[in-house]
């Protein structure tokens, strides 16, 4: 009898982790669901559980070294490995530097999304090398890739991921482990509203580049199915991406004409 893979997501309460969880599990994964909102996950794997599929909820905060071991030793004697590892645990608080708490804004950027995804790959990695296979997931972002102003601290965690996951993906690959990192723009979720997002220009992303939680979900599963190293969504994005690269000075020019000076000439206006 062959057993369902297993998948553990990470901020698997809300968006790009809740639409993989559902993905997963409609595909016949057993998904474990891992989140600080305890009632939300809870009532995410009860919807997952009534509709036929199969899901666990873990109440983590990633940022503990101590849940995270809990986490993972509860899933591994529930389902006796992990096969999938979606690192999506993240948060934003987005301004211009000197506007951000040293603690709640600064340190908790850097806790989470770089620190809290290395711990948990690090509480991971051993059972998948034991098993000699296994697939890393982290859930990257366009910041880090091209640092954009009022993104600096994220960017500089989404960066950390992006060397974290290269190097990591040359320590595991003689295991037969795969390492990818996937990098969306705008996700049309509970993100921007957390993030402290406030333009005075009203500048956006344009809606034609926004992407929807279950378009990333659908990138994950695409991943999974054929492994690459990293995947930039949407897929227009990698000429931004190209253009930050090889042509610096004009991106730089471009955003301060186009957003730093009016943001910043509004600021002194007020």
């Amino acid at each position: 009898m062959q057993l369902s893979p297993v998948i553990l997501i990470t901020g698997a309460s809300s968006g790009i982790g809740e639409a993989t969880a559902r993905l997963f599990a409609n595909k016949g994964y057993h998904a474990i669901l891992a989140a600080r909102r305890v009632e939300r996950i809870n009532q995410i794997a009860t919807e997952i559980n009534q509709s036929g599929g199969q899901a666990l909820a873990i109440a983590t905060d990633i940022t503990r070294i101590s849940d995270i071991e809990d986490l993972v030793s509860t899933s591994i004697a529930k389902f006796g490995r992990i096969d999938i590892l979606v690192n999506n645990a993240g948060l934003g608080r987005l301004d211009w530097l000197e506007n951000l708490d040293p603690i709640d804004d600064i340190e908790s950027q850097i806790q989470t999304n770089l620190l809290g995804l290395i711990e948990m790959t690090r509480a991971v990695v051993p059972y998948m090398i034991a098993r000699k296979r296994g697939h890393i997931i982290n859930i990257g972002s366009l910041s880090g890739l091209i640092g954009t102003p009022t993104y600096s601290v994220y960017a500089a965690s989404k960066f950390g991921i992006r060397g974290f996951s290269e190097a990591l993906r040359r320590e595991l690959h003689i295991w037969g482990i795969y390492v990818s990192v996937v990098y969306p723009g705008s996700v049309s979720n509970e993100f921007a509203s957390k993030a402290g997002i406030h333009r005075k220009t009203g500048l956006s992303t344009p809606s034609r580049l926004k992407l929807t939680s279950e378009q990333v979900a659908q990138c994950i599963w695409g991943v999974v199915n054929r492994p690459r190293r990293m995947v930039i969504l949407p897929r227009m994005m990698r000429v931004a991406v190209w253009l930050n690269y090889y042509f610096p000075a004009i991106v730089d020019w471009a955003i301060e004409k186009r957003f730093v000076k009016p943001e910043r000439l509004m600021m002194i206006i007020k």
